[in-house]
């Protein structure tokens, strides 16, 4: 990583991105730009420095969409360029593909997910539309010839091609089994994509299956706990309140640079813990657990995986770790605005 980085923080509770620099172990913030309505996700083509931006519906009956802005890497500031409407519903989670020329989306409440193809930097109409319930992820391979969508609802990942155009076409199989219950949140790929890794939410595991690079066909070879035994959390289920019941609830998970830790969040307790990576891909539960900000929905990893920001639902700062394998040191904590739940280096 260079001597100084970008991170941009959504804060969902006051509908802002506050952008901070990390220089020298220690965190700026440089903006905040507000009036992006609900934002709880975005992706980042940092070699245009654009944001695409997932937009809730307004109170007085707006659709949600997807607005691109301008990032100034000097200021920070984020300046509006185009939007995309999306009547039924906003993005819960949005990837690129295809070196920027592709946007993805998942929308949880909507139940859908879409590709669409971005040209000049602005995203056009969905070349294809999926559907599944409670879709809570999507995640492109690095060479653009396939996309994962996880379904939280259905306890599935969908496995697709992704043709010339940017449509989505199912392999054979088009879906692959999670255990049942144990709602498939968010997701990841290894460095060799030969492995994609699903954190669950509601039994707060991490699942590992193998990849076939070539066909793009997943299959579940293991599993792993990634939440802190000595809390005494139960699993959870569709429709409970976690933190009333004391049941786990799993977030976000991201690869460590080396490749041997995958780090995930859990909200009730609000840890952070590294599960272990194993030669074949295999995983194992982490050997202990971090708190950090409450409810620590999402949090990111510089591109070196030495530093870690944690950002907490039920706080207005975040936390600045510095990673030394499967532990954390806290460096500082640093103000952005309240509902933090996404983080991301540009």
């Amino acid at each position: 990583m260079p001597d100084s980085s970008l991170v941009l923080v959504a804060n969902a509770g006051e509908d802002s991105i506050s952008t901070f620099r990390l220089s020298g172990g220690s965190l700026e913030r440089l903006a905040v730009t507000g009036a992006l309505t609900g934002c709880s996700t975005f992706a980042v083509d940092s070699a245009r420095d654009l944001v695409h931006a997932g937009l809730k519906g307004t109170a007085e009956g707006g659709p949600a969409g997807v607005l691109t802005l301008q990032l100034d890497r000097t200021t920070g500031a984020l300046e509006p360029r185009s939007r995309l409407d999306l009547p039924d519903g906003g993005m819960n989670y949005l990837a690129l593909s295809r070196a920027g020329a592709c946007l993805l989306g998942a929308s949880y409440g909507g139940g859908y997910g879409i590709s669409c193809p971005v040209i000049d930097g602005v995203v056009g109409e969905a070349v294809s539309r999926i559907n599944f319930p409670n879709l809570h992820s999507v995640l492109p391979s690095s060479d653009g010839r396939f996309a994962y969508f996880v379904s939280l609802g259905a306890d599935l990942v969908a496995q697709y091609a992704l043709a010339d155009d940017m449509a989505l076409v199912p392999l054979e199989p088009p879906t692959v089994a999670a255990p049942a219950g144990s709602g498939p949140r968010h997701v990841v790929l290894n460095a060799t994509e030969d492995a994609l890794y699903v954190l669950t939410e509601f039994s707060g595991q991490v699942l590992h299956f193998a990849r076939d690079p070539d066909a793009g066909t997943l299959e579940l070879r293991g599993v792993a706990d990634a939440f802190d035994p000595s809390k005494n959390l139960r699993h959870s289920r569709f429709g409970a309140d976690p933190m009333a019941e004391h049941l786990i609830w799993g977030a976000d998970l991201h690869l460590g640079a080396n490749g041997r830790h995958l780090w995930c969040s859990e909200r009730t307790e609000s840890t952070l813990g590294a599960v272990s990576v194993a030669d074949d891909g295999g995983v194992s539960a982490p050997r202990g657990f971090i708190t950090t900000e409450p409810q620590p929905r999402g949090f990111a990893l510089s591109p070196d995986g030495g530093h870690l920001i944690a950002a907490g639902e039920r706080s207005t700062s975040i936390a600045l770790y510095a990673v030394d394998g499967d532990r954390l040191e806290l460096l500082e904590r640093a103000e952005t605005g309240r509902g933090a739940n996404w983080v991301r280096f540009v």
